[in-house]
């Protein structure tokens, strides 16, 4: 583990923050095959699963330590996060992967405007907003309103994940808090994705999910937690404003889905707007934090 730490302070980190933002794209790209198969839900489920799984075998969940004010943000924290997953793999069912990462993306933008206490950096929520319009075309008379509709949902999800982990992060280091979080996700998403999933599991159906549990949230979250030791929150989070850009990209590589030329000036608005919303959004660590590392302020843009 050591070596493996040492090779990796090799890398420049904005390297690594890139590699987990694929990692996160190509996850939710080829999770459209599985979703095809077993529902958003299914794929929900079975993803959320095998990665609580990882999180386990890796950190023991740290009970004895939680207080019963912990409860209520480790459990909303898990269940808005299996929400979330779901929301966002049903968006991806019926809109673009860069549209719905997008959409999502004003989650995490107003949060980081709000925070900053400026009203003018609200500017930027409103920037995206533009971008997304440009995104939906809705000029064009084939904008699947059922799916931006989910798409939105879960950016409130995601706005409400980021609230909630950065309570859970004041008093958990991260693999243990996602050794707890996860695991209520998986639970959350199983309500909706076993019915769903039940009749088309098989062999191969659960390998898929377990390959894609790796691409997200597992890898993406160890690069995350190498380049943060390197970083800035403020860089960091300035470079995931790339996100919507990368799902994007990761739309037409994988999914052939072309973009217009108003859909990439679309993109290029959230990407700025991303970008400018984390000038200010930069967060004090708190006294009596834990040791380890938290997640940043804007990561990935689907919280599992």
């Amino acid at each position: 583990m050591t070596s493996w730490r040492s090779a990796a302070g090799t890398v420049p980190p904005w390297s690594l923050a890139i590699s987990a933002m694929l990692s996160v794209q190509l996850g939710s790209a080829l999770s459209v095959d599985l979703i095809d198969t077993v529902g958003a839900a299914g794929t929900a489920w079975l993803r959320l699963t095998a990665g609580a799984l990882v999180f386990l075998v890796l950190a023991r969940p740290p009970l004895r330590s939680v207080r019963r004010a912990d409860l209520p943000a480790l459990l909303g924290l898990g269940v808005v996060s299996g929400l979330t997953t779901i929301c966002f793999l049903a968006a991806l069912d019926r809109i673009p992967l860069g549209t719905a990462v997008a959409i999502e993306f004003l989650g995490p933008l107003t949060v980081a405007a709000v925070r900053s206490h400026d009203a003018r950096v609200l500017v930027w929520p409103c920037l995206a907003l533009v971008g997304v319009v440009g995104l939906t075309e809705p000029w064009e008379g084939s904008v699947d309103l059922v799916g931006v509709g989910i798409a939105a949902v879960a950016a409130v999800g995601w706005a409400g994940y980021i609230v909630l982990t950065q309570h859970v992060g004041d008093r958990f280091a991260g693999l243990t808090a996602l050794s707890m979080t996860v695991p209520i996700a998986a639970a959350t998403a199983a309500v909706v994705g076993v019915p769903q999933a039940a009749g088309d599991l098989s062999v191969q159906v659960v390998l898929a999910a377990a390959g894609l549990a790796l691409l997200l949230p597992v890898l993406p979250y160890a690069l995350e937690m190498l380049a943060l030791r390197r970083m800035t929150h403020t860089a960091f989070g300035t470079l995931m404003a790339l996100e919507p850009a990368m799902g994007l990209l990761l739309g037409l590589l994988v999914l052939s889905q072309q973009p217009s030329p108003v859909q990439l000036v679309g993109i290029l608005l959230v990407v700025v707007a991303g970008a400018g919303a984390q000038r200010g959004g930069r967060r004090t660590t708190p006294t009596g934090t834990s040791s380890g590392p938290v997640l940043p302020p804007i990561t990935t843009p689907e919280p599992m």
